[in-house]
């Protein structure tokens, strides 16, 4: 009692959130979400390739809890942006955090919304992920009529993301894939073309 725990020796818990720290930082170095495994999980933890198996069942329960931290940094990215701002200029600013979010994380961004083995997704990342979705669609809720409110979120989501993947694949420019602030300006400008219904 009282002593720190030694190398490979965790607390309740603590185990499962080095896990996906270390699923985080591989991505945050560059790696591919298919690279991402328990094993190389485990080692950078520091842990017997065994110990993951207490928190995740498999690979893909691994990779829905990172995921799902990635959707949580998504929506604190889009709130900061919205800053509680008026009208389209918040929904603009949202739409440039939503590309720089997936510009400077490529590799998190390709994760939360690739396709998932078996086609389940877990509660706790369909919360995440609609809770992210929420304040955009919120924003637009307060701009259109109730009516066309939900079609018109869709279309903003498709809109930014579409900017967000294409620049992440470096579609539109090294610049833009390259430097997320730049990209984020991108986007800015492709947003201010499209008008929503007044």
């Amino acid at each position: 009692m009282g002593s720190k725990p030694g190398k490979g020796s965790y607390h309740h818990g603590e185990l499962r959130e080095s896990l996906i720290a270390a699923g985080l930082a591989i991505l945050e170095e560059g790696g591919d979400p298919s690279a991402l495994g328990l094993r190389e999980a485990a080692r950078r933890a520091g842990v017997s390739a065994m110990a993951p198996y207490r928190h995740f069942p498999d690979k893909d329960a691994l990779l829905a809890a990172v995921a799902t931290v990635g959707f949580e940094r998504l929506r604190a990215a889009l709130e900061a942006a919205d800053g509680g701002g008026e009208g389209r200029e918040a929904l603009y600013a949202q739409g440039a955090a939503y590309v720089a979010f997936a510009c400077a994380q490529p590799g998190l961004f390709r994760l939360m919304f690739g396709a998932r083995s078996g086609g389940v997704r877990p509660e706790a990342l369909c919360l995440a992920s609609a809770a992210a979705y929420a304040v955009l669609s919120e924003r637009v809720a307060a701009l259109v009529p109730a009516e066309s409110a939900a079609e018109e979120a869709l279309r903003s989501w498709a809109l930014v993301h579409g900017i967000a993947s294409l620049a992440i694949d470096g579609m539109i420019g090294e610049a833009a894939r390259t430097d997320p602030q730049a990209a984020a300006a991108l986007a800015e400008r492709l947003l201010r073309l499209e008008t929503l219904p007044r």
